[in-house]
């Protein structure tokens, strides 16, 4: 009798690459995939300059390729990973260049839009890129969008509130969508007048009540820029106007964000405030990937509370809603002015309240011209950069 064949042979581990490992989202990653070690084979890992964590990661998971992208850092991880096998480079173009590698899917998690290049990269490969850096769809949506089309990409969305719009959303049948709401925990200073927040301190704006983020993330969620943000990512994401993305206050960071149907249902996605929630949808999409992160105790008795947000107090809200509705540039000088205030916040130069003040002024500054493509946009954007820091020369 002839044997049968295996009805369920053992799949081939997937093949992943994360860009930005090092980082918040980046730590986040590794763990899932350190206890999924037989699912995944890990082709490159990318950092900007924390050599030890890299070497230490690239180690642990047997990567391919270990790329850091401060050239001065070349030597010291090439020392750090002497011996083990694993391919060193280092430089913006090796970190395009393993953006580059193949894998089945990649993790974009560069912070800021010194990610848009690298993302795109992995866009144009046809990759499933997982997108956790969502300045760089704030930067360059439309070019990455078409991208996405061109190449055949699947573009998953990490950020927990966009991830959950995607869960709940059905793009077959959009004319019964009425609206989303992206969910806004309100940061730090959620109760604070604006008037008490001139003399904010930067540890005191990166103290996020629910969730562990890196710095910048961090006071972007205490200004609102980051929900802002998110409006133009969403608007991009699912293609919907500005009219028809919503922004609620939602303390507890349990419901991640919602959609409400024509006929008044409003589905949601809910969990507890646990970026490995996000990221390991994408990892294992579209099927499911068991975590041994933080769950909902629904037995356990806690409260849901939503309300508006205050515009006039997180008035970056309306910056970005404006941006988005000057259309194509915009969106770019909004975050390139965002990221360049907020690092001179950090660094002790300008107040917290100055942050959306040197954005708006950016804005109400700068003279777009035609945006023909992604170069235009790099140059539009080191133009914003410009104008951002001699702004903030005036109001030091």
């Amino acid at each position: 009798m002839e044997q049968a064949a295996d009805i369920n042979p053992q799949p081939q581990p997937r093949s992943v690459s994360i860009l930005g490992s090092t980082g918040s989202i980046g730590k986040s990653t590794i763990d899932l995939l350190m206890g999924h070690r037989e699912k995944f084979r890990v082709r490159a890992l990318t950092a900007n300059k924390n050599v030890a964590l890299l070497a230490e990661q690239a180690r642990a998971l047997q990567s391919e390729v270990a790329v850091v992208a401060d050239e001065a850092s070349y030597l010291a991880l090439k020392a750090a990973l002497s011996g083990t096998g694993i391919r060193v480079a280092a430089g913006s173009e090796a970190v395009l260049e393993a953006a580059s590698h193949p894998a089945d899917w990649v993790m974009a998690a560069i912070v800021g839009s010194a990610g848009v290049e690298a993302t795109l990269a992995a866009i144009r490969q046809g990759r499933t890129v997982a997108l956790a850096n969502k300045e760089a769809l704030v930067c360059a949506g439309p070019f990455m969008m078409d991208a996405v089309a061109k190449s055949g990409a699947t573009l998953l969305p990490v950020d927990s509130e966009h991830n959950a719009v995607f869960q709940v959303f059905d793009p077959v049948r959009r004319e019964g969508i009425r609206r989303i709401i992206l969910t806004a925990s309100g940061g730090p200073f959620l109760r604070r007048s604006r008037e008490s927040l001139h003399d904010v301190t930067p540890a005191e704006a990166i103290r996020h009540p629910n969730w562990s983020m890196g710095a910048k993330i961090s006071v972007d969620s205490a200004t609102m820029m980051n929900k802002s943000l998110e409006i133009i990512e969403a608007s991009y994401l699912f293609n919907l106007p500005s009219e028809q993305i919503d922004v609620m206050i939602h303390p507890q960071s349990l419901v991640h964000s919602m959609v409400e149907y024509i006929d008044g249902s409003i589905l949601s996605q809910m969990g507890a405030p646990d970026m490995r929630t996000p990221i390991a949808h994408t990892l294992a999409w579209p099927a499911r990937l068991r975590t041994m992160g933080d769950r909902l105790d629904l037995t356990q008795k806690m409260s849901f509370e939503f309300e508006p947000i205050d515009t006039e107090r997180f008035y970056a809200v309306n910056i970005a809603r404006n941006a988005l509705k000057a259309g194509i540039g915009y969106p770019t000088v909004l975050n390139a002015a965002n990221e360049v205030a907020v690092d001179a916040f950090l660094r002790g130069v300008i107040r917290f309240t100055a942050i959306e003040n040197v954005s708006d002024k950016v804005l109400q500054t700068i003279k777009i011209k035609a945006i023909s493509g992604i170069t235009d946009i790099f140059s539009l954007d080191a133009e914003a950069r410009a104008i951002a820091a001699a702004v903030i020369q005036a109001v030091k």
